[in-house]
């Protein structure tokens, strides 16, 4: 069977030529004798193979020396408990920017362990649009600020960087969950204090959160946060405190690989720009489907998209499925259909999309 289109929110699609040299090196990996999978964590092997990932990642998003990278486990969600476990300290308040389902969900996690003020929120939008940063409300003196950048679900994707400094409050951290759209689009990594995201987006497959934090905000975890989930502990262990996700790390360093190829983030990011306007402006032009975010901030990554008459949802997903096109299906949360277009998916597979839903629409509407 030939490949398909895979439009999955993740675990989601890798560049081909990662996946084949994958394979290749399967069971010896650069004449170790052994598979990545085997090795442990502590040999020189991993170590160096694991280096060369932080390395390459530092390089591609110009990650400055008082950052820490850390590789970890428990996913994105693990992170909105690990982060007030280790940032809240004295202060005991977060200030949450609510823009959509993963932001709901990390806020109502951070109350656990602290003081949440919703600093601004989209919901009277649908969760449609961003709240412009003149609106936010922050609190007299938060740990941190958290923003979902990119919400995976929603296709809602911050339009400008969240830089509290154009506020007026730029010593105060900004936490950013960038999940779907790290690595997608140039970043200033010193605007923000914290930046994490599960790698089963743009970067490799579900078991690597990554993590990148400033060097003054590690060191102040909860007594009771667990060790292994200790800021300062996995920094100070390099991501082998504990057995990381060895494997995951190796795609994840294949990954970075590919994109240093391929011209960086900004080559990547213009490739981006040009298959999410192909999308948006056939979305646009037609009569027969629709995208309801604010057209200012429009995921480049997830773009969720109706049909007019959704009497034809089924039928759209099953004839799609056979034309080569699979993980159409929108979030059960909003419905509807959902495309994401992340690092990996080629031009090519957005074109099939349309020419799929053009004719789709000729037959049905």
């Amino acid at each position: 069977m030939s490949r398909v289109w895979n439009f999955s929110a993740g675990p989601a699609v890798l560049p081909e030529d990662v996946l084949r040299q994958a394979a290749d090196e399967m069971l010896d990996w650069h004449g170790s004798g052994m598979s990545v999978m085997e090795m442990s964590h502590r040999g020189k092997e991993f170590i160096s193979i694991a280096e060369q990932a932080e390395a390459d990642l530092r390089e591609l998003l110009a990650i400055p020396s008082n950052y820490r990278v850390l590789f970890m486990q428990g996913g994105a969600i693990a992170e909105n408990a690990l982060i007030p476990m280790n940032l809240l300290g004295s202060k005991g308040v977060a200030d949450y920017v609510v823009t959509g389902s993963w932001s709901v969900k990390s806020q109502k996690e951070a109350r656990k362990y602290g003081a949440v003020n919703i600093a601004a929120t989209s919901e009277p939008s649908g969760f449609t649009t961003v709240p412009a940063m003149a609106e936010w409300k922050l609190s007299a003196d938060p740990a941190y600020v958290f923003a979902c950048t990119n919400e995976t679900i929603g296709g809602v994707e911050y339009p400008f960087e969240p830089d509290l400094a154009r506020i007026g409050r730029g010593e105060v951290p900004v936490v950013a969950d960038m999940s779907s759209h790290i690595l997608s689009r140039a970043i200033d990594v010193s605007k923000y204090g914290l930046i994490f995201g599960g790698a089963q987006k743009n970067i490799g497959p579900a078991g690597l959160t990554l993590v990148i934090v400033r060097d003054d905000l590690i060191g102040h975890a909860m007594v009771h946060c667990p060790t292994a989930f200790d800021f300062r502990i996995v920094a100070d262990n390099h991501s082998m405190y504990n057995t990381p996700p060895t494997y995951a790390i190796y795609i994840a360093g294949l990954v970075f690989q590919w994109l240093k190829r391929a011209g960086g983030v900004a080559a990547i990011e213009a490739q981006n720009i040009a298959k999410a306007k192909l999308l948006y402006d056939f979305l646009d032009g037609s009569d027969f489907y629709e995208n309801r975010v604010d057209p200012a901030c429009r995921s480049r990554m997830n773009v969720p998209f109706f049909l007019k008459d959704e009497a034809l949802n089924d039928a759209f997903l099953a004839e799609s499925k056979v034309a080569g096109l699979v993980q159409l299906k929108g979030h059960k949360s909003v419905g509807g259909m959902r495309a994401s277009i992340y690092n990996a998916m080629p031009l090519a597979g957005v074109q099939a999309l349309i020419d799929f839903m053009r004719d789709f629409a000729a037959r049905r509407g």
